[in-house]
């Protein structure tokens, strides 16, 4: 999967870098047709010496659709694995609702197709 991370008003270590690389990689597991994803990395205060919030936005894309999800932490670690949670349920759900319509699709194609054989046989 092609990441692309963007960290606004600070330059990200290598070291976060590829631990967001690790915990994106794990969610092939839970979808695996994920082509590309777009991570921000903020820091939410006024000063650089008062920063409260690290927040962390990951946007995947995938065929025909996109998933967004944005967390707070006080660590960028915390909010990665806060946004990893969240993201496995909403990829669970839309491989679930993608499969319910199949399904229910190739009930309705079969029927159709029973309907069809019915009336030639008469």
């Amino acid at each position: 999967m092609r990441i692309q991370v963007h960290s606004v008003h600070f330059t990200a270590d290598q070291k976060l870098l590829d631990f967001i690389q690790k915990k994106l990689d794990k969610l092939h597991t839970f979808y695996d047709r994920i082509t590309s994803a777009e991570v921000y990395l903020r820091l939410e205060g006024n000063d650089s010496n008062k920063i409260k919030q690290k927040i962390f936005e990951v946007k995947l894309f995938l065929p025909g659709d996109s998933v967004f999800v944005r967390e707070h932490g006080r660590t960028f670690e915390e909010a990665v694995d806060m946004v990893i949670d969240t993201m496995k349920t909403k990829l669970t759900r839309l491989k679930d609702k993608q499969r319910n319509i199949s399904v229910r699709e190739i009930k309705e194609s079969r029927q159709l197709v029973e309907l069809v054989n019915e009336d030639t046989e008469l």
